[in-house]
This record gives C-alpha cells, structure tokens and sequence, in this order.
C-alpha cells in the first residue's frame, strides 16, 4: 500500500506535501497529471515536464500520467493510476476549489483511499507567511484581467504579494488562484535536497494568458 501526493509543482501541491510528512506521515509517490487541455479544470498545464527536477530534489518516486484532459474523463485517468499503484492515502494541496476536492474524494471513496487536504481553506496571509520564509515560488501562468507579462516568472516575494492584494481588491481575484486565475511552480523548499536553477525560459502571451516555460533548467546544491 502506498502514501501518495497529487503532485503539480505549484506552491499549494508542494506545501500540502511537506505539511503531510511534518504531520508523520511517509510519502512514497508523486502522481502528476500532465494534461492535453490547457484549461482542465483539475489539472496544472505548464512545466510538468519540470516537475521531474522536483521529484529527483525531493527524492521521492514520480509517475507522470497523461491525459486528454476532456471534462470528467480525465478522473477516469487518475482513478487508474491510483488503483494501478494501490494508493491507500492520497494528498492533495486542494485550497477552495469544491470541484476538485468533491471529485478526488468521490474517487478515493471508491476505492477505500485516505483523501488528505492539509491546506484545505488556509487563510492566504497564513499560505504567504509560508512561502515567504521557507519556499522560492514563481508564477508561471496568468489569465486574469489586472495580470501583465511582468508577472511571469516573477518570484512570490513581499512586493509580490502586495501586488496581489491590490489586485484581489481591484479586480476580485483569488488571492490564492483558485479561481485558475494563476498557476505556479517551487523552485526551493525546505525538503529540496538541492535547488532548481533555471537556465533557459520563454514566454507566451495569447490574450489574457500568459505563461512562463522553463525550457532547461538544472539542479544545484544549495550551498552555492
């Protein structure tokens, strides 16, 4: 039977995942869903390839599954791998979204799997106070009305979330983006091993979304 965590390598996957191992709880897989649609509902779209720098960091076991990402289905996809791998606890860094917890709780109900999400209603000044002391997170996607291209890439930082709070006043955004209007990735964290260093990125803009492509990046001892 295995401890998995429903892994993106954004800020809210990462830090559900080290607030469940701080609880006791051991690990032992990283499912992340690389998903054709760049608008699933359930899933993160950019730079999951990257999310293997991550899991070499961590020293933890990732699979990676990908799926069409078509409404409803791609449950179907992860409700495979989590059988295929007998899961018996699933972790999620679900926040507010009520149709992506209801959804991974039906699937782990189905199938007698502990459904965890630590991070479940955090308070954003809480989820802040988190990053800016133990985590280096950047944005790389946007898709709100108040986001510019300056956003991507740019780390979560003080004068970041300053920025995000006028917007969240302006424009009513997520303070946390559960509302898709961002998405993110950790470049460090407390359980890292070493840290990801980014060498070469790009930059799309189609609209109102704008993402950030790390197209090379390393790892790198920390001490350096």
């Amino acid at each position: 039977m295995v401890n998995a965590c429903l892994f993106s390598g954004g800020k809210d996957s990462t830090i559900a995942l080290h607030k469940v191992i701080a609880s006791g709880t051991d690990i032992d897989l990283l499912i992340t869903v690389q998903s054709e649609n760049e608008f699933s509902y359930m899933f993160h779209y950019p730079n999951i390839d990257a999310t293997k720098l991550q899991a070499d960091a961590l020293g933890i076991k990732q699979v990676i599954v990908r799926t069409g990402g078509a409404n409803e289905k791609e449950l179907l996809d992860l409700e495979t791998v989590l059988v295929d791998n007998d899961v018996k606890t699933i972790v999620s860094g679900a926040i507010a979204s009520d149709y992506q917890k209801d959804r991974l709780d039906r699937i782990a109900k189905d199938h007698h799997i502990k459904s965890l999400a630590p991070m479940w209603h955090i308070n954003p000044d809480e989820e802040f106070r988190e990053i800016l002391a133990n985590y280096n997170a950047i944005i790389t996607q946007v898709s709100a009305e108040g986001f510019d291209k300056s956003y991507l890439g740019a780390r979560i930082d003080e004068a970041m979330v300053s920025k995000l709070y006028a917007l969240n006043k302006k424009y009513g955004i997520h303070m946390l983006f559960e509302g898709g209007e961002a998405e993110t990735f950790v470049l460090d964290a407390p359980l890292f091993k070493k840290r990801i260093v980014i060498d070469e990125s790009s930059q799309i803009w189609q609209g109102q979304v704008g993402r950030y492509l790390i197209t090379k990046a390393h790892l790198e001892d920390k001490d350096k």
